[in-house]
């Protein structure tokens, strides 16, 4: 069969008294979220007295409007007209503040041992939230910890301190350590470390301060909105939206959508969705400890725009021979019938159809395992779904005065290269006609879709993928490179997967505790 291609149209978002647009910017301005609200619920601040200072002032600016000085840069970057424009009611000033000790935060952040820092940096903002939150008279919908940079920059998982404000462990104390966590790991208990079962616990969570942050706060049932000091600093520059820096606007529009959401409201939902039709993104990680050893976890997406997370076991699903990730067909039975009770519980319409994205794609006995979890009277479609980095890539055919540059604007957002039944090439990023630019900053990369299992039309398939790249809740765009149920199976293994020490029943399905 020879090559076609499409343009698959931009997929619809839909607003307040059911309107529709393609750019949640012009949904929110012109129509408000699906279901506006009168009041939001009540946040809490916690950070420095400079970082708190700066948030009072971005309170502000969210109930403000904000756009970019120059019109020509106001299509890409929309103009913000206030919070209370674009999602029916003003963001509301903290419900209580939480201000840390700045020389404290400091010294922790500053901590010879990676873990060290992370995990008492976490603690720092971790305290109030545990020791002050409950005795409020209501409960927050929504923390927002103030972080300062070079506090941020100190707890990645990469980080080194050239000037600790602790002494360097030994290597004599880091064969200690490294015994002791093994001898955990069988059960064995070490006397040495009874009376300071924290040295242990801060090893078996991520070295990634935002990571375990996000982990260890699922317990209070509370989502986090970390942010930065330098992202909260409105100089004149980002403030007029000139060249060089993120414009206020566009900080505002990202800011503005991820509180709305993390407090339990939608800003969108999809009219183009199929009752009945769910998408589920697999998620692994590897277990630092052993190559071989990953888990693998699981994101299922509603016709609603609901997110749900559900985590599987640690096995040997990882093959060092063909670099892929794939479960036995027991797990996989297992972790899709969790998936789907966990859906029964906070849904519980009858499925019709379930599509399975991974990236390393479905084996038969994998497949299998999924089939046999699906309920009765559903279809299920296993869809490998990943950039192809080495694939081709297409340019768009123009008449440019210059011959030597003919050929070098990138095709439109949406363009589809069907190579068989079942393969294609989706260019999910592209020039959009919207913003009348190509927003990117490499080569659009094609997303190599494939039906391996079940039986789908690939240009439906195609078009679905396309409609989950606009349900990135955590930033306000027209649409992203690819589908939430891949672009964000990273962000999951990142968070649960990487802290083995948070116990199963401290975990929280709702996708909001994982952006």
């Amino acid at each position: 069969m020879s090559d076609e291609f499409f343009l698959l149209p931009e997929p619809m978002l839909r607003f307040g008294n059911d309107q529709v647009t393609e750019d949640p910017h012009d949904g929110l301005a012109l129509f408000d979220p699906p279901s506006p609200k009168n009041a939001l619920p009540d946040h809490i601040a916690i950070g420095t007295p400079h970082g708190l200072r700066l948030w009072r002032q971005w309170v502000d600016a969210l109930n403000g409007p904000a756009a970019c000085e120059e019109i020509t840069r106001q299509r890409p970057w929309p103009p913000f007209p206030g919070f209370d424009v674009a999602f029916g009611a003003a963001w509301p000033v903290p419900m209580k503040e939480y201000e840390l000790d700045e020389e404290a935060l400091k010294s922790a952040a500053f901590k010879s041992d990676r873990h060290e820092r992370a995990f008492a940096v976490a603690n720092c903002y971790l305290h109030p939230i545990e020791n002050s939150v409950p005795r409020l008279d209501s409960k927050p919908s929504v923390a927002v910890c103030v972080v300062p940079d070079e506090v941020y920059a100190n707890c990645r998982p990469k980080s080194f301190v050239s000037e600790p404000s602790d002494e360097r462990k030994s290597s004599k104390e880091r064969k200690h350590i490294s015994s002791a966590l093994k001898d955990k790991q069988v059960g064995q208990g070490r006397l040495d470390f009874g009376d300071e079962p924290e040295q242990l616990e801060q090893y078996g969570l991520s070295p990634d301060f935002r990571r375990q942050l996000k982990a260890r706060v699922m317990e209070h049932d509370i989502p986090v909105q970390i942010v930065k000091e330098s992202t909260l600093q409105i100089t004149d520059q980002v403030m007029r939206g000139l060249k060089g820096t993120n414009p206020l606007s566009d900080r505002l529009w990202n800011m503005g959508t991820a509180l709305f959401y993390k407090c339990g409201q939608k800003p969108w939902t999809t009219p183009w969705a199929r009752d009945g039709v769910c998408y589920v993104g697999l998620a692994y990680r590897r277990d630092d400890r052993d190559a071989k050893t990953a888990c693998c976890a699981a994101q299922m997406f509603l016709d609603s725009g609901d997110g749900i997370v559900f985590v599987g076991d640690f096995g040997p699903w990882y093959s060092e021979g063909k670099k892929e990730f794939h479960l036995t067909k027991e797990a996989a039975k297992e972790l899709l019938t969790g998936v789907i009770e966990t859906y029964q519980r906070q849904d519980g319409r009858p499925l019709k159809e379930i599509f399975l994205h991974a990236r390393s794609g479905l084996d038969k006995d994998e497949f299998e395992g999924f089939s046999e979890a699906c309920p009765t009277g559903a279809q299920i479609v296993g869809v490998r779904v990943r950039k192809d980095r080495f694939g081709p890539r297409l340019f768009r055919h123009d008449d440019h005065p210059d011959v030597t540059r003919r050929g070098m604007q990138p095709v439109l957002r949406g363009t589809f290269w069907k190579r068989t039944q079942r393969h294609g090439l989706l260019f999910a990023s592209g020039f959009k006609p919207r913003l009348a630019t190509y927003d990117g900053f490499e080569i659009p990369v094609p997303l190599s879709i494939t039906i391996q299992h079940g039986e789908a039309d690939i240009i439906q398939v195609a078009t679905d993928i396309l409609g989950l790249t606009k349900l990135n809740y955590n930033a306000c765009a027209l649409g992203e490179s690819q589908p939430i149920t891949v672009k964000y199976s990273d962000r999951i293994g990142e968070i649960l997967l990487a802290n083995p020490e948070i116990p199963r029943n401290r975990w929280r399905h709702n996708f909001k505790f994982y952006i």
